[in-house]
């Protein structure tokens, strides 16, 4: 860290804001401009076939994450939480895991309940289609099918900057 940004730190931490700061410095929030959106068909974790398709009219949160990820495992929570505040008809979420045997996702799951869908990416397919390999990466998927915004690194979903995010993706 560097002179200035501690001192910026020390000054806000007297305010009160440091949270904020470094909130904002934690992840990257961005138009989607990786062309075509990919498709997304994938096995949920409990052997259901999964399609991004299946949910066009709706505002999808895809989340790429593994369970080795601290930022992806602090960022669950507040994922959940927007999803049970907007409700399943105006936003899904899924989880898509990175390569991980489904023997370590039950286990993760039992410290960290989620009630959204968990997809696996058992070759990292998806994950290259979709992200750089920066985990987590977030991409909300507008009600037409198309990836609107990137989210790289961990971001405050209980927000009310990620509801505005999901918000202004809803049809008026």
């Amino acid at each position: 860290m560097n002179m200035l940004r501690r001192a910026v730190l020390a000054v806000l931490t007297c305010t009160g804001m440091a949270f904020a700061l470094d909130a904002q410095a934690a992840s990257e929030t961005a138009p989607w401009k990786a062309g075509k959106t990919p498709p997304l068909q994938l096995s949920a974790l409990d052997g259901t076939a999964w399609s991004l398709q299946q949910h066009k009219g709706r505002v999808v949160l895809v989340n790429f994450w593994a369970t080795w990820c601290e930022p992806c495992r602090a960022e669950m929570p507040s994922m959940q939480a927007l999803a049970d505040r907007l409700g399943p008809d105006k936003l899904v979420v899924v989880g898509v895991n990175y390569q991980e045997p489904e023997m370590r996702i039950q286990r993760f799951l039992t410290t960290m309940p989620v009630k959204f869908t968990l997809l696996l990416d058992r070759d990292g397919a998806a994950a290259k289609a979709w992200t750089r390999r920066i985990f987590p990466t977030s991409v909300l998927v507008g009600p037409d099918g198309r990836a609107r915004t990137v989210v790289t690194g961990e971001f405050d979903w209980a927000s009310e900057a990620a509801e505005k995010l999901v918000r202004d993706l809803l049809p008026r």
